[in-house]
């Protein structure tokens, strides 16, 4: 039983995106996926944007973009979630470039957030992936400030495709000292019980990627 928060079931779910990002799902993957959702009571779901449009009544629907190397040109990024947004997806996680921050060029960092958040204006919520588990402390603070200053509304730990790692608790509070209250946090990446979830929660975390989000609210109390 998860008791670092005292939060209930319902509490953590209505903070979950309930994910599916895998390179080989399915429509019917996605199909199921929604109906999982709707039956745990989570606050979204977040699926690939080739999978799109989802048809996912009272579940909000989330996307990836760029996902999840970073490694793509920031207009193909910007295009990607300008569709994803057209398509019906309201709410869109960009991954960085994650050489530029690696390398202390949060220039480039800043200039590849704006070029989606002006891609979408406002019409989708942008969540910044940093891959917090690749960058030093340093890097983290410097790549949230700035998601903040390019108007992304929240800043994202991981992809969960990344070989150095997941969320970690340091790395959200970390995240959530630089961001203040300005901006959500979400921590994905690794998260398979509700003792980690919980962790997360603790040290900061507003919302949490999840794709075994059963397993991790079987350990929250009704």
């Amino acid at each position: 039983m998860a008791d670092s928060v005292s939060l209930t079931r319902s509490e953590v779910a209505a903070m979950i995106d309930h994910t599916l990002l895998a390179p080989e799902a399915t429509s019917a993957d996605v199909t199921a996926l929604v109906a999982e959702a709707r039956e745990l009571g989570v606050y979204a779901v977040c699926v690939s944007p080739a999978m799109l449009p989802v048809r996912a009544p009272g579940v909000v629907v989330a996307t990836v973009a760029g996902f999840p190397s970073g490694k793509h040109h920031s207009l193909i990024k910007g295009a990607e979630a300008r569709l994803a947004v057209d398509q019906g997806a309201a709410e869109v996680d960009m991954v960085i470039d994650i050489g530029a921050a690696v390398a202390g060029d949060y220039a480039a960092v800043l200039a590849d957030i704006i070029v989606v958040r002006e891609a979408i204006d406002q019409r989708a919520v942008l969540k910044v992936i940093i891959e917090s588990a690749a960058l030093t402390d340093e890097a983290i603070v410097e790549v949230c400030r700035a998601a903040e200053q390019a108007g992304a509304d929240f800043v994202k730990t991981s992809t969960g495709f990344h070989p150095a790692g997941g969320a970690t608790p340091h790395a959200v509070q970390l995240m959530a000292q630089t961001v203040g209250n300005r901006l959500g946090i979400k921590a994905s990446g690794g998260i398979r019980t509700a003792e980690a979830a919980a962790d997360l929660i603790t040290a900061g975390a507003t919302r949490l990627g999840l794709s075994r989000t059963r397993t991790v609210l079987d350990g929250f109390p009704e």
